[in-house]
Parts: C-alpha cells; structure tokens; sequence
C-alpha cells in the first residue's frame, strides 16, 4: 500500500519517512513545536523524498527555522521526477513561492484542495504571511476546500480565522469551539478565538482564556510568544501598563530565544506601548534589533516580516537602515516588496527624520495596500498607529481624531479613548525616538 500523507495523498518515500513527515505536518497543523524536526528528520530517512526537502526548505523560509532553504530546493527538484503528479506540482509551487511567485501554489490548491501544507501557507495566519494580495482572495481559497475538509478540526480552525477577518465574529467564535472541543490545543482555533476576542473589544474574557489556555491545553503549542502578544494586546488595550510590563518580562523578551518572532511579536508591542499616552517605563527596543540581526531587518524573507523589521528600524531611529530597507525592497522581484515595502520604509524614514506631515500623508496614501503584506488586521494597525503618530506630530489633531473615532466604532479599547482624549487637549506623545 502506497505511504499516504494526513489527508491522504499519496507519498513517494519509505514508511518510515512518511510517519516522520505525518507526524511532522501534525505538528505543524497543531502549532506545535517540532514539525520542522520531524519533516527534516523524513528526508534523512529518505534522502530522495522531493515533498519532504521542498516543505522543509518551505519552513525554512517561512518560519525563520535553520535551515539551508537553497540545498533543500535543489534536493527537492532533483528527486520530483520520481515523484506522483500531485507532489510534482507541490514542489514546484513551492520553488515558484520562493522566488516570490505564488501562483502556482494557488492554481495547486485548486485541484488539490487537502494539500493542507500549502492551504496553510497560503491563508495569513499564526503561522505563515498568506501568499495573495488580498485577504479576499486568501478567502476564496479557503472557501474552495470546504467540501474536501468538512467537519475536520484543523480546517474549521482556520475557517474560523477567515470569519472573524469577515467580522463574521460570532461564527468565527463558534467554529472556534467546535475545534477546540475535539483537539483542545488546536493552535489555529485558539488563535482565530484571540482575534474574536480582540476584535470585539472583550479584553477582560479574552485575556483570561488566553492565560488559562496558554498554560493548559496549549502549553505545548511552538510560538507561544503570539499568544503572548494577544494576551499582551488585550492588557494594552485596557491600559494596564503594569500587566504589560510584566508579561513582556516573564514571556516576550527576546533573549528567550524567539527568534523572527522577536520582531513580530515583542517589536511591535513595544512600539505600541510607547506610542500609548502616559507611556512610562517601555524597554528598550535596541534588544529586539540585536536579537533579530542586521540581515533580517534590512532583508526579510517576507513582505510580513519586512512590515515589522521596518517598525524596528524606526523604533531605534536607524534612518540608514530604513533607506537601505527601502532601496533593496525597491530591487526586489515580489510586488508586495516593491510596491508596498519599499515606500513603507520611505514614510517611516520621514518620520523618524522629523518630517512627520509628508510621513501621515505617504502612510494614508499607502493605506489600501496595507493588506497586501499579510498577517492580521490586529497586526497591520501597527501601520495604522505610526499614521496617527505621525499627524500627532505634525499638529493635525483633528485628523487623527477621525482614525481614532472609527477604531472606537470598530470595539472598545480604553487605550484608543485615552489617545482621542490627548487629541482633544492637544497632546502629540507621539513616537519615542
């Protein structure tokens, strides 16, 4: 009988390889740490398994994991000629996603809607940027495969994450706890459960799920540090600046080794929390640029990343890196780099240089492409936030008023009424650089 992977496509690799690549794909569905291990560990029991070199040169990429992306390629386009149909197609979708092309992966999906490795991929979520322009389309993809996946618990995990984009907030919720209720650490539902929370403004229930969550059925769940950041997001939000502190102290500092995560997560609160009114105390964020290191922030693999390495850059007014960030997103063969990236990195540069004005107009120009560097819309407000920064500093109070009042319309957040109350009175905290 023919090695079958998850969800039962055929596999080309002895049995013991394709245990190691199940288990390692399960733990990669669960957000688990490990699956980067087991999936190399499949190619080392089979060094001529094309699916498991091409998936793990797609972590590699990915998640930032140690890992010799080009050599893993190579290996994976040498041995797909022996491989079926379906794993053909997978490798090179992946190669062509590496080069910064994701449309084979999505014509993949198409006709091989249970390839839940690059479904996953494909859909910006805990783990991985999305590889389509916009949150519409990455929709569209997870649409498709509701009949091939039914009542599966990863799928109405991630099915889940698309509603609440939808503010669809109460199925989201819903399908949340269908999964959760049969795999209680199913790392893709807790997170699409943390962003309904968020979203809606319930910062108290969210933030004690999250902590019981986090230290029960999740506690072995890789990436712990994003749920941190929720739990952390929730604390900012009520003002709690204590509870932030606290939390950035036991769990988001990045001498605990986070990783690109580093910058995703412990950055990017750091920068909120120092733009938040009455900011006291914030860390400095000098540790999250050493920790992630000069190629990373100047050359990130991902247009996501890229959106936080440039939020880095800005928090510890490295303008050089900024404009060198810009001019190699403007060489870049992804779109999303060029066209979104490299004038990201300029706006910021002209707010970190002074000229906050021409940097709240550049931020609101680029606003509706903001969602083609993926991640969440909890995670881009960060861009949002350097925009009202930024007309704070320049003395247009009304304008950033405006911004405020439709987040407030969007869900309750102490935070955001404190910052429309310094509008008011003409405070510019703004950007501590």
């Amino acid at each position: 009988m023919a090695c079958l992977d998850t969800y039962g496509y055929a596999l080309t690799c002895t049995d013991e390889a394709g245990r190691a690549y199940g288990r390692g794909v399960l733990d990669l569905l669960r957000l688990r740490s490990g699956a980067v291990g087991a999936v190399a560990s499949s190619v080392v029991l089979d060094p001529t398994f094309a699916l498991g070199h091409a998936t793990v040169a797609l972590l590699g990429h990915e998640l930032c994991a140690p890992v010799d992306i080009a050599a893993r390629m190579t290996d994976a386009l040498r041995h797909a000629s022996q491989a079926t149909v379906r794993e053909r197609s997978h490798v090179h979708a992946v190669a062509a996603h590496l080069r910064g092309d994701s449309r084979p992966l999505v014509r993949h999906l198409r006709a091989y809607p249970r390839d839940a490795v690059l479904l996953s991929t494909a859909v910006p979520t805990i783990a991985f940027a999305g590889v389509t322009e916009v949150p519409e389309e990455a929709w569209a993809l997870v649409e498709a495969a509701i009949p091939a996946y039914g009542d599966d618990w990863w799928f109405l995990g991630l099915l889940a994450f698309v509603r609440q984009e939808q503010r669809r907030f109460d199925e989201a919720m819903d399908l949340a706890v269908v999964s959760l209720a049969v795999e209680p650490g199913a790392g893709h539902s807790a997170h699409a459960r943390a962003h309904a929370h968020y979203e809606t403004g319930d910062h108290e229930a969210g933030l004690a799920w999250m902590d019981a969550w986090v230290t029960g059925d999740g506690a072995a769940t890789d990436s712990l540090s994003h749920f941190s950041w929720h739990a952390a997001l929730h604390e900012l939000s009520l003002g709690d600046q204590d509870a932030v502190r606290r939390r950035y102290d036991a769990q988001l500092r990045p001498e605990r080794g986070l990783g690109c995560r580093a910058v995703v997560d412990s950055g990017s609160l750091l920068f909120r929390w120092a733009l938040t009114p009455g900011a006291t105390g914030v860390p400095d964020i000098t540790a999250v640029a050493d920790a992630a290191g000069r190629d990373v922030l100047e050359r990130p693999s991902t247009p996501f990343l890229a959106l936080h390495t440039a939020v880095v850059l800005l928090a510890t007014d490295d303008r050089a890196g900024l404009r060198r960030l810009q001019d190699w997103a403007a060489r870049h063969e992804h779109p999303t780099q060029r066209d979104v990236v490299s004038p990201l990195a300029a706006a910021l540069a002209q707010l970190a240089s002074g000229s906050c004005s021409a940097a709240a107009d550049a931020l609101a120009r680029l606003a509706p492409s903001v969602p083609r560097l993926g991640g969440s819309d909890a995670q881009r407000e960060v861009v949002e936030e350097a925009r009202i920064a930024s007309l704070l500093r320049a003395d247009r109070t009304d304008e950033a008023r405006v911004l405020l009042d439709a987040r407030l319309d969007r869900r309750r957040s102490p935070r955001d009424e404190r910052w429309r109350d310094a509008c008011r009175g003409g405070d510019r905290h703004a950007v501590v650089i």
